[in-house]
């Protein structure tokens, strides 16, 4: 079978079973819209160059599809002069690879392009990249090695869901923190406080949790991303301290949901963020009735006429000291121990599935990298508790 032919049966089953769930379930990340803007966004032709199909736009490239039987998929940092910056939707999706190289030039990986990937076991995500988006990694079940690079990295609803790497790292902190941003905590059970280190949340990041009974996000997300906790069936409250926008879906279906904190600075509320939500709530705003009344919000939504709205103009109270990183807790268990140490040691030697909750804890000299006086002096700083 041809592998444009392959490539296309895929992409069009996982839009049936998209288009099969409810409403609410429906991320609109999974589109693939990009994150970055280019001059000439519209204006593009179809192209293929050694088994690789790709977009050529007068500014970029963006890989279509890749050689579906190859063991080795190589996407370049260029094709006919211009840099490879973005992987399209369903590029290579259920294909054969057992590795994958990705270009230095490559700013975002997008929605569904390496699911299913059961032979790949390994992934370098380069320094240039900026958005790993909706199901991109998701069941490609050998895949126990991702590697970061050490800034923010976003990611999306199910981006690496049903791997080994996120396996790992569940068993390791049941909120999975890579350099400031909440890739997962649908694993995570009670009251949970997101630490103010986050600095992004990934869409449906605790969705289906019914472990999960109340959770605060800080003050410095601002926004609340798609289907966050979609069937959450036992989330009673939730304190969003700094949200300006709640996306699509974020508290769909949480019909025991009571009590509600919003910052005073939300400007938007998406018409279906509370989609198939039975329950009846407080709503505490942070602000006037007629700041709330500005809010940009479904007229008829059902559960904000159910609810009830109390007005605070004082402003949200600070994020708590629970919310405050403690300095060498690498791993994010809210201490520094010995077992800190032992992961910046891994991460320095570069072993594989290093990671650093919170690479900033580790920064203890503060000169924005990484490096042995910074293992040398967190050594001493366990030595002093």
């Amino acid at each position: 079978m041809h592998k444009r032919f392959i490539k296309t049966a895929a992409l069009i089953a996982a839009v049936m079973m998209t288009a099969a769930l409810p409403l609410s379930v429906q991320p609109e990340s999974w589109l693939g819209k990009p994150l970055t803007a280019y001059a000439d966004e519209e204006s593009y032709t179809y192209e293929t160059s050694n088994g690789m199909e790709y977009k050529k736009y007068s500014d970029h490239i963006e890989i279509t599809g890749v050689d579906m039987k190859a063991s080795e998929v190589k996407i370049p940092a260029e094709i006919d002069g211009l840099p490879v910056t973005r992987i399209d939707i369903y590029t290579g999706g259920f294909s054969e690879m057992k590795t994958l190289t990705l270009p230095d030039t490559l700013k975002e990986i997008g929605p569904y392009a390496f699911n299913y990937c059961k032979n790949l076991t390994s992934v370098t995500l380069p320094d240039s990249i900026e958005l790993v988006d909706f199901r991109a990694f998701e069941s490609c079940t050998a895949l126990a090695e991702i590697n970061f690079p050490d800034h923010l990295v976003k990611t999306s609803t199910y981006t690496f869901d049903n791997t080994p790497w996120l396996d790992a790292q569940r068993k390791k902190n049941p909120l999975v923190i890579v350099n400031g941003t909440l890739v997962d905590g649908r694993t995570a059970k009670g009251d949970v406080v997101v630490p103010s280190e986050v600095k992004y949340v990934a869409g449906g990041a605790f969705s289906d949790n019914n472990d999960l009974t109340s959770l605060v996000i800080p003050s410095n997300i601002s926004l609340i991303p798609d289907n966050l906790c979609w069937y959450c069936e036992n989330l009673t409250a939730a304190e969003l301290n700094g949200a300006e926008k709640l996306d699509f879906g974020v508290f769909a279906a949480c019909n025991k949901l009571k009590d509600i904190k919003i910052s005073g600075k939300l400007k938007t509320i998406d018409g279906y963020a509370f989609a198939d939500n039975t329950g009846t709530a407080t709503i505490t705003f942070y602000n006037t009735e007629d700041a709330w009344n500005k809010v940009e919000k479904p007229a008829d939504d059902p559960f904000l006429k159910r609810a009830k709205l109390v007005f605070d103009p004082s402003g949200a109270p600070p994020d708590g000291p629970g919310d405050d990183p403690v300095k060498g807790d690498l791993n994010g268990d809210g201490k520094c121990s010995q077992e800190d140490a032992v992961q910046l040691l891994n991460w320095l030697l570069t072993k594989p599935n290093a990671s650093l909750s919170n690479w900033e804890a580790a920064d203890l000299n503060s000169d924005k990298k990484l490096d042995a006086s910074d293992l040398s002096a967190l050594k001493k700083l366990i030595l002093t508790k």
